[in-house]
């Protein structure tokens, strides 16, 4: 399986390329692939241009690209992915774009170039889906949304 990058106008020819910083990284970083610095106010999103498009070359099409917020903004700032994490499909061959949000109190500045979300390749498990079958009940059943207490 190969990932094929293809760069767009606005990511600039002097940004490094799409790589895994480190040998055990999951993902690799997106830009902002913008030409004017962009003020994030709190409690608002914004779409952002990452500068690329993406196709992965491989033997099925068993697998999805994942937009995820990185680690650092989110601590220091605030600074999310709406739709964490964002789904690629496959078969998408647009630029991809990233949907931020300050869940922070100040307003953040995005700056052209700026290192704003992480990508992962990840495979798809596709089950058969079969309607008409009663659902078995579990010793859990329907408990959910905090049913098990808080500590």
């Amino acid at each position: 399986m190969r990932l094929i990058v293809e760069y767009l106008e606005n990511y600039l020819a002097d940004w490094p390329r799409l790589s895994y910083a480190h040998s055990d990284d999951s993902g690799f970083d997106l830009r902002a692939a913008i030409a004017e610095p962009i003020t994030l106010r709190s409690g608002e999103k914004v779409v952002i241009p990452n500068g690329v498009k993406l196709q992965i070359e491989s033997d099925t099409n068993l697998w999805e690209i994942q937009t995820r917020p990185r680690s650092g903004l989110a601590a220091k700032f605030g600074i999310s992915i709406v739709n964490a994490p964002g789904t690629i499909d496959y078969g998408y061959r647009g630029e991809l774009k990233t949907i931020l949000i300050n869940l922070g109190q100040e307003d953040f500045i995005i700056q052209p170039g700026d290192r704003i979300a992480q990508a992962i390749v990840c495979p798809i498990v596709r089950p058969e889906i079969v309607a008409g079958i009663v659902v078995d009940n579990t010793t859990r059943s329907v408990g959910g949304f905090g049913s098990t207490g808080e500590k």
